[in-house]
């Protein structure tokens, strides 16, 4: 059997060792447009505080594609999917034939069309560790950073280079940091933190036209920078697929299974959606471990082992100068909010059910279990919810259920 796997993050990882846990002998071929060993995307702003180095950034140990009987090809991209004679061709002309095909390309920036975009001299985005190590190399103790996105890339690029640059001044349309995973109270608190660590935000705003080093905004502002990063947002790089005639939305079209609509043609990770358990709906969700469970299903599918995956949620830990975060499922039905000093936590619960939550601060420790509450869709009424509101305890379970969990 020859399986070719385009990609080398999460979901290639995962693909790997779902295919490896059936199939020992199997042909394995791993295509990556990146140079570099499977790394961890989520470390690069840690690398930028010098809090990591390259080598534990790997998502793998080094020895990984040799214990896994993997050739792979690194710095190679594969530019068409040919399903009828079953090929991948590459950038150098060459074609790899496959039996079982994974596409696992991720996603890429998105860099929208402004005025005078192209007259700014030192412009990064913030995705990849070819990013992260591209802007490491303009900054300087005097710099000033303009970032265009207050979303988790955008963030976190500010953590990673606040320290290091003059001044860090933060812009985006939405009217609070974060918008697509915390409510307004959380982000609140999120902005406060931020400003106390000198960033300056700029929301409900965003730059309409650039001239060279001099950003102006649609308020009628005017930012001054030396160095522009540019986190607006990601698209799911869907084209390999899109171009060989395979169903694409948002993101690829695939099944609980991983398959697309091409023949022996999977897809996993940022690249394609998935169907998000606390809504029922279909949507990309761009999170590392959905990434990785989802490549794992395919790999075992791809070497003939039945396996399906139908229990992706939205789901973020994050720390931010300090400040650590943890956000869960779809926002939907009542709130129950428990706040103080130190602490935020709101749970979301409808029909009876866990459907998410957002903690923030000095409320984190065991939260797997509110997790967990909503993966198996447990009824509340099973449990002592109002103890487990004011901490994760396994008291609040049944004994029958606490056996269950602990086998004893």
């Amino acid at each position: 059997m020859d399986y070719v796997i385009i990609g080398n993050s999460a979901a290639a990882i995962g693909c790997v060792e779902g295919i490896r846990s059936v199939d020992k002998e199997g042909k394995i071929t791993l295509l990556s447009q990146e140079r570099f060993h499977t790394y961890s995307r989520p470390l690069i702003s840690y690398l930028l505080e010098n809090k990591t180095d390259l080598q534990h950034m790997t998502y793998r140990p080094t020895s990984f594609y040799r214990d896994m009987a993997v050739e792979a090809h690194l710095g190679v991209k594969a530019t068409e999917i040919r399903p009828q004679e079953r090929q991948v061709v590459l950038d150098t002309g060459e074609t790899l034939p496959y039996d079982k095909l994974l596409v696992a390309t991720g996603s890429v920036p998105f860099v929208p069309q402004i005025e005078g975009l192209d007259t700014v001299e030192h412009k990064f985005t913030f995705l990849s560790l070819d990013d992260a190590q591209a802007l490491e190399s303009a900054l300087t103790p005097k710099s000033r950073v303009f970032i265009l996105g207050a979303g988790l890339i955008g963030l976190k690029c500010a953590e990673g280079i606040a320290r290091r640059v003059g001044s860090v001044e933060v812009a985006d349309l939405a009217s609070q940091v974060l918008p697509s995973i915390l409510d307004e109270t959380a982000a609140q608190r999120v902005q406060a933190h931020l400003e106390a660590q000198g960033l300056r935000f700029h929301l409900g705003d965003t730059a309409v036209r650039f001239e060279r080093n001099r950003a102006f905004l649609q308020s009628g502002g005017k930012v001054d920078f030396d160095i522009l990063v540019v986190a607006v947002g990601v698209r799911p790089s869907v084209s390999l697929v899109q171009k060989a005639g395979g169903e694409v939305g948002r993101g690829i079209m695939t099944d609980d299974t991983g398959l697309t609509s091409l023949p022996d043609v999977y897809a996993a990770g940022d690249c394609c959606e998935s169907l998000d358990m606390t809504t029922g709906e279909h949507k990309v969700l761009a999170l590392l471990p959905n990434a990785y469970l989802q490549g794992e299903c395919a790999g075992k599918n791809m070497a003939g082992s039945p396996s399906h995956f139908s229990q992706a949620l939205p789901m973020n830990a994050m720390g931010l100068f300090g400040l650590h975060l943890i956000t869960t499922g779809s926002y939907r039905g009542e709130k129950l909010i428990s706040e103080d000093e130190k602490h935020y936590q709101v749970f979301f619960v409808e029909d009876g059910l866990l459907k998410g939550f957002i903690f923030l601060g000095d409320c984190l420790e065991n939260a797997g279990i509110y997790t967990a509450l909503i993966r198996e869709r447990t009824p509340l009424s099973t449990v002592d919810f109002d103890l487990l509101c004011q901490r994760p305890q396994f008291a609040a379970f049944s004994r029958e259920k606490r056996r269950e969990m602990f086998g004893n």
